[in-house]
């Protein structure tokens, strides 16, 4: 190992910081040539202060970016049936672009059913079943926000894809399954991992590019890190603790994520890209590409 050799961190603060302009930019497009500004519903089950504080933050984000947003905080007893009917109604609702239902919603809703009830061309989270099958398919349609921020860093980047071997690890419904599939479409081979894996290590270690998804601190050891891979670090761990042994991994990748400033604000910047995207199609402005 080579003590000179360090990791170039991929920025993702300042590459999210230009796709949120880019997205302000055409939110005040949309909103001076159809005199309707892009709408975000965010929709919040119960009182958990993290997810109270993660809405509060993707609010502030909106109103810089020029995108309305109408929060419907309901109470943390609301049943699957209740909840269902309220992104239905938001659904309908043409004032209405795009809607984030904040989860986790609690153990006694039905998560699926009710991100289900999210009609897909409002599915700015990308958390749809008509969703995750668009990214599989490579259709048009919205994708899930982590997986489409690291993809957009990937690109920044310069990152090879096509023929390179990508190991995922986590594989949960808006961050391990999609991200390998978007991964897949680029040509890459994928490899998915979990708590099931047997040797992880050792399938890290073939690895040129390695996606860490599963919310455990420092599970990837620096040391399984292939000399001049790619590491993205998507975990969120308490104490800004990634997913990677951040320190040895920096010593041996070409490139990698800083936690936090590498794929947290650009979770953020692509579901505000998306929003405006949906309003511009809601509105009949589809074709407007810049």
């Amino acid at each position: 190992m080579s003590a000179t050799q360090t990791a170039q961190l991929m920025d993702g603060t300042s590459l999210a910081r230009r796709i949120v302009e880019e997205a302000a930019a055409r939110a005040a497009e949309i909103s001076r040539r159809t005199g309707t500004s892009p709408c975000l519903a965010t929709v919040l089950v119960g009182e958990d202060p993290a997810s109270a504080t993660y809405v509060r933050m993707k609010r502030a984000r909106c109103a810089k970016a020029g995108i309305q947003s109408r929060h419907i905080g309901l109470p943390a007893t609301t049943t699957t049936a209740e909840l269902i009917g309220t992104l239905a109604d938001l659904s309908g609702d043409p004032e209405v672009h795009g809607i984030l239902l904040q989860h986790p919603c609690g153990p006694h809703v039905d998560e699926r059913a009710a991100f289900e009830a999210i009609a897909p061309e409002k599915d700015v989270d990308g958390v749809t079943m008509h969703s995750f099958a668009a990214m599989t398919f490579a259709l048009p349609g919205f994708v899930s926000c982590t997986p489409g921020g690291i993809m957009r860093l990937l690109e920044a980047y310069d990152v090879e894809l096509a023929g390179k071997h990508a190991v995922v690890v986590g594989r949960s419904a808006i961050l391990g399954k999609p991200a390998g599939m978007l991964l897949l479409a680029k040509d890459a081979t994928v490899t998915y991992c979990h708590s099931h894996t047997t040797d992880l290590s050792a399938i890290v270690r073939e690895a040129d590019v390695v996606v860490a998804a599963v919310g455990r601190p420092r599970l990837i050891h620096g040391e399984d890190i292939k000399p001049g891979a790619v590491v993205i670090d998507a975990g969120y761990n308490p104490g800004n603790v990634g997913d990677v042994d951040h320190d040895t991994a920096l010593t041996r990748a070409r490139l990698i994520t800083p936690v936090p400033g590498g794929v947290g604000p650009m979770t953020i910047a692509v579901l505000l890209a998306q929003t405006v995207a949906a309003a511009a199609n809601q509105l009949g402005m589809k074709h407007q590409h810049h």
